[in-house]
C-alpha cells in the first residue's frame, strides 16, 4: 500500500462559548490514501467542518498534527499553509462560489491560471474536467444559466483542476434534490477516482455515504467506523 496523502493524528479542537468551552474533536486519528474516498457522517455541530477545517489548513487546531503527503503541517506559518493549499488540496463546498461573471469554463480555468498555467492550457484542462463531468454543452454558460447540480459539477471540476493530491468536500450535495444529489456524487466519486486523489466528503446523506470507501461517524469528538 502507498503512503497516505492525508494523516491525521491525536487533533484536538476546542472552541469557547459563551456556555463554556466546546470540544468537537478529541484526539481524532485517521489516514486517507491514494485515490480513496472516506466519508464523515453526524449531525451539525458535530464536528465535520472542524475536522475538514482542519484537514484543508484552513483552521488551527487546538492539539495534534496534519501530515500530507508526509510533511507535519501543523506549524507552518499562514503563508506556507496557503501555498500547501494551492499546490496540494481541492475544496468542494455546499454552495459552489463560483464567479458570476465567467463562464462555467472560464471558472475551471482561472485557479490553473493563478497557479501559472497559460490560458490555453488552463481552458484546455477545464474542457476536459467539464466533458467528463457530461457539461460539454454548457460550457460557456455562466452559473445563472445553469441548474444547481450543473453548479456544483463546476465547482467539482474547479477544484480538481489544478491536479490536488487532497479533495476535500463539505456537504457537497447539501442543497440538491435526491435525484441530482446522486448524479453530482456519482460524477464526483467517478473523477477522483480517475484522477487518483484522496477525497474527505463530510455529508448527511447516508445513501450516498454508503458507496464511499470508508465511512466514519463523528460522535463525541472521536471517529467511529460505520458498516452498512
Amino acid at each position: 500500500m502507498s503512503d497516505p496523502v492525508l494523516s491525521i493524528r491525536g487533533l484536538e479542537r476546542t472552541y469557547t462559548t459563551g456556555a463554556g468551552p466546546l470540544t468537537v474533536l478529541r484526539g481524532v486519528d485517521l489516514d486517507v490514501e491514494p485515490g480513496e474516498i472516506v466519508g464523515l457522517v453526524g449531525p451539525s455541530g458535530s464536528g465535520k467542518s472542524s475536522l475538514l477545517h482542519a484537514a484543508g489548513l484552513l483552521e488551527h487546531p487546538n492539539g495534534g498534527r496534519i501530515l500530507i503527503e508526509g510533511r507535519d503541517c501543523s506549524d507552518l506559518s499562514d503563508r506556507a499553509r496557503t501555498q500547501v493549499r494551492l499546490a496540494t488540496i481541492g475544496f468542494v463546498y455546499q454552495f459552489h462560489h463560483l464567479l458570476p461573471e465567467f463562464s462555467a469554463l472560464d471558472n475551471v480555468a482561472l485557479p490553473q491560471m493563478i497557479a501559472g498555467a497559460s490560458r490555453r492550457t488552463a481552458r484546455e484542462r477545464a474542457a476536459v474536467l467539464l466533458t467528463e463531468l457530461g457539461l460539454s454543452q454548457r460550457m460557456e454558460h455562466q452559473p445563472a444559466q445553469l441548474s444547481g447540480g450543473e453548479q456544483q459539477r463546476v465547482a467539482i471540476a474547479r477544484a480538481l483542476s489544478n491536479r490536488p493530491r487532497l479533495l476535500l468536500a463539505d456537504e457537497p450535495t447539501g442543497n440538491l434534490d435526491p435525484h441530482t444529489s446522486a448524479g453530482v456524487f456519482e460524477s464526483l466519486y467517478a473523477l477522483a477516482r480517475e484522477e487518483g486523489v484522496a477525497a474527505m466528503v463530510a455529508t448527511h446523506n447516508f445513501e450516498l455515504a454508503r458507496h464511499m470507501d470508508r465511512v466514519f461517524a463523528l460522535k463525541d469528538g472521536h471517529l467511529e467506523p460505520q458498516r452498512f
